[in-house]
């Protein structure tokens, strides 16, 4: 177990530390810093990686067993309404406790934090509940999402312009490290209900599905939300001058944020315990396993927000404002690229597609030529947002030609393609997207006198479009290198589909 908590802050780690350095480098160039702040950095992005890998180790051991077995329950069921109310109810509160959704909730000043996460939620368990009838009934994904965005951007037409690109950032913090392993994992018992060939397959799509359902929802509160109601508030660094300063600042914050993780982690443990008690599917040694991966669960998530709160995404919020308030505001798109390109190389669970993408095709598509295609996309989504922050460009000028180009392409793909690169959608978009790259938009946009509603969010969204694309391209590549997929390769695709599912 130790090791296993040292491997995830490792990779905690390597996704946090090009960040650092990057700031580092900035504080003392372009944008010179208080020794006091940078201390407050340092040390709110110490907490942000041990608390990660508390977290992800505790999500790991705790949250897949407990969908796995919610899922497999579930195909024993004969009564459809029961398993659509328990979709819809693991998917709601999963999606609470997710801390991604907590960061952005944060930051959207125009809705109140627990009604965007309540929203959020509720769009989640709706869109379990479609997944689940799309496994059960085989409806095919590629034409389901086409209908589906079709509908969410004719939805946005009614919806105020200042909620637009918070919903679509709303879709991509859902799929964050508490929710992709449930979903994952409930994906794969549900699959086993289809005892045809494409069953596991079809396990693909619950994650793709689940990332609509916010933004659907986001953009229905939109309509009750009056934008004329909302204002930002620039998160403002304290003054500090020793380091007991620092750690006071931290300290005193550290209980809040632990009601508030509390608060959400108590209705995943009480489906847990209920869960145990009817169905007794642990033996006591998983029971005993799980419960000390809900406590790391706890004491990582309140280190993470704690971190990310008090000293991290305040710094971003400063460098961003530093940055464009001077005449170095151009540098910012490079700055992004560079953000960009480095934190889809660091994302453990972009490494972990990669290989299995590679393993799925043979090696036609190799793990070299999917990291770089990754990291090439999300650094143009990135050099795409800091652009919007610079110039107010509309987002629909960019997420709808995206959406336009995904969707094409899921019609000329393989479909194991289609189901891994809308699942992956989240994947790039992890922690650091809403917690740094955020903030540093946010900041930057309040000192050009942007509209932050508008111009700054969309950034989460962007970053969550470029494996939609990329992974189709390379599927495209795929297809072209076999033209016709032979019996044995047949065989392979099947399975390492589920090698893929248990990961």
């Amino acid at each position: 177990m130790n090791e296993k908590l040292k491997e995830k802050i490792r990779e905690s780690l390597s996704s946090v530390l090009p960040i650092t350095m990057i700031v580092l480098v900035l504080s003392m160039t372009l944008v010179p810093m208080e020794i006091s702040t940078l201390v407050l950095f340092l040390t709110g992005a110490v907490l942000l990686i041990v608390g990660m890998g508390f977290f992800q180790l505790g999500a790991e051991i705790a949250m897949t067993p407990l969908g796995q077995g919610v899922g497999g329950r579930l195909v024993k069921c004969s009564n459809i309404w029961l398993m659509a109310f328990i979709c819809f109810l693991m998917g709601a509160i999963i999606t609470i406790s997710e801390p991604d959704l907590q960061v952005l909730a944060n930051q959207v000043a125009a809705i109140p934090n627990m009604v965007l996460i309540l929203t959020v939620a509720a769009g989640v368990g709706v869109f379990t509940v479609v997944a689940l009838l799309r496994i059960l009934f085989k409806v095919s994904l590629s034409l389901l999402l086409i209908g589906l965005y079709i509908f969410m951007f004719i939805l946005s037409v009614f919806t105020p312009p200042e909620f637009v690109a918070v919903a679509f950032d709303a879709g991509g913090v859902t799929t964050g490290p508490m929710t992709v392993p449930f979903i994952m994992a409930l994906g794969i018992g549900l699959s086993a209900a289809r005892s045809d060939k494409d069953g596991s397959n079809d396990s693909f799509g619950l994650i793709a599905l689940c990332s609509v359902g916010p933004i659907l929802m986001v953009l229905l509160l939109g309509i009750f939300y009056h934008p004329s109601e909302a204002v930002y508030t620039a998160v403002e660094v304290p003054r500090l001058v020793t380091t007991h300063d620092v750690v006071r600042e931290f300290l005193s914050s550290a209980p809040d944020y632990g009601v508030e993780v509390l608060r959400s982690i108590l209705p995943v443990i009480g489906v847990f315990i209920i869960f145990e008690i009817f169905t007794r599917s642990y033996r006591r040694r998983q029971v005993t396993r799980m419960i000390v991966g809900f406590v790391y669960t706890v004491i990582g998530l309140i280190m993470f927000l704690t971190g990310v709160n008090v000293g991290f995404a305040p710094v971003g919020s400063l460098l961003g404002g530093g940055l464009a308030g001077s005449i170095f505001k151009w540098f910012l798109i490079p700055i992004g690229i560079m953000i960009g390109y480095y934190i889809v190389k660091a994302e453990p669970a972009v490494r972990v597609l990669n290989e299995q993408v590679e393993e799925i095709t043979g090696g036609m598509v190799s793990y070299k030529m999917m990291n770089t295609s990754m990291s090439i996309g999300v650094a143009c989504a990135v050099a795409l947002s800091m652009t919007r922050v610079l110039t107010g460009i509309n987002i629909y000028w960019i997420i709808i030609p995206g959406y336009m180009l995904a969707l094409i392409l899921s019609r000329l793909v393989p479909s194991v393609f289609v189901g891994i690169a809308f699942d992956s959608g989240g994947v790039a978009s992890g922690p650091m997207t809403s917690t740094f790259l955020l903030p540093l938009a946010m900041g930057a946009c309040t000192a050009v006198g942007g509209n932050v509603v508008t111009d700054a969010f969309g950034i989460v969204a962007l970053v969550a479009l470029a494996p939609l694309i990329a992974i189709q391209v390379m599927g495209l590549v795929y297809a072209h290198k076999t033209k016709t997929i032979s019996q044995p390769m047949q065989m392979l695709l099947e399975d390492t589909v589920v090698d893929f599912e248990e990961e």
